[in-house]
């Protein structure tokens, strides 16, 4: 049997990526063009700016995950692409170019979920049991997932509000944090103690449903509290603070959603899963199952994800024709 390989592309935000994955699991390239430096000063990612850095960048990073993986187009076996949920107009440039490729090249087109991309991407530590529960928290989303079987994802709790990962940015940003700030956050808070007890909302009802605007709010009403009366509250206090208040929300309700969908793996997938903090709880409370997450460089939004998850999608035949549109609202559906 030949060997397959499949080119993926994500451009769902502000990074732009591609890859190229051999069969099943082995990551022969991952290219990513990251943005951020573009964005650090407004604070946040602007639309329109992120568009046309991915014009700018996809054919040259198509190239160079060809030329890194050691095959051609003639090689390949078919064309993933991150088809919502996302930005539009940042979605829109990847999918023209997977597209125009896929058709060049007579090759099939497969369509990706954007958070099954995240999900998936812990295939890379090694072969997933079913049915498994994930914990996805990143810059756009927090939700968890049952999965009753490869390549079929039911949403069993989500935010009502804020994800997790959006909150990490907006409160960096009141502290005067470069952006994307969580990770100086959790930095910062490994040097700091929980002093200022944030609210922990829906913490003890009985749903699977997060909620972090609260947490937010009291965050940005006690730092202008406080620069009103010229009282200074110290950086690692702040940042401990709030991540504790954050940790101790998704492990209630991961423990939960446990109790409720009894499974042997739990998969902890997204931007925020590189936390190091969050690593620690999980290592520390999460005992009784298998936790699996991701590999640092995977956390991240980038396209190798996009080809692992691709390649569950391929096994089961679901394509994609030229008529295929942008979903930036796409979401699994819900148990």
């Amino acid at each position: 049997m030949s060997d397959r390989f499949i080119l993926a592309i994500e451009s769902s935000c502000d990074e732009t990526s591609v890859a190229v994955l051999k069969n099943e699991a082995e990551l022969l390239s991952n290219i990513i063009a990251s943005q951020v430096e573009s964005h650090k000063r407004f604070g946040g990612v602007v639309p329109e700016v992120a568009s046309r850095h991915h014009v700018e960048v996809i054919t040259t990073c198509i190239d160079d995950a060809l030329v890194e993986a050691g095959i051609t187009a003639k090689d390949l076996s078919a064309v993933a692409v991150t088809y919502g949920p996302g930005l539009v107009g940042a979605l829109l440039v990847g999918l023209s170019a997977a597209k125009a490729f896929a058709w060049a090249h007579g090759l099939p087109l497969v369509p990706v979920n954007h958070m099954a991309g995240h999900l998936m991407a812990a295939r890379e530590q090694g072969q997933l049991t079913y049915p498994l529960l994930a914990l996805l928290v990143s810059g756009g989303h927090t939700e968890l997932v049952y999965v009753t079987a490869p390549g079929d994802y039911h949403i069993v709790g989500e935010t009502r509000d804020d994800a997790v990962g959006e909150a990490y940015d907006k409160v960096g940003r009141v502290m005067g944090l470069t952006y994307p700030a969580g990770r100086e956050i959790d930095q910062l808070a490994h040097q700091g103690k929980d002093v200022y007890d944030f609210p922990r909302a829906m913490l003890h009802d009985d749903s699977l449903e997060f909620s972090f605007s609260g947490l937010k709010s009291a965050f940005i009403n006690l730092h202008h509290n406080a620069a009103q009366k010229e009282e200074t509250l110290l950086v690692e206090d702040l940042c401990a603070s709030f991540q504790a208040a954050v940790l101790d929300i998704l492990l209630a309700k991961t423990k939960k959603a446990l109790e409720k969908y009894p499974v042997e793996t739990l998969v902890v997938a997204g931007g925020v899963a590189a936390n190091q903090g969050l690593r620690e709880r999980l290592a520390q409370e999460i005992t009784d199952v298998n936790v699996v997450i991701p590999p640092l460089r995977l956390c991240g939004d980038n396209a190798g994800m996009i080809a692992l998850a691709a390649a569950v999608e391929l096994d089961l035949d679901r394509h994609a024709d030229m008529s295929l549109n942008a979903k930036p609202s796409l979401t699994f559906p819900t148990l």
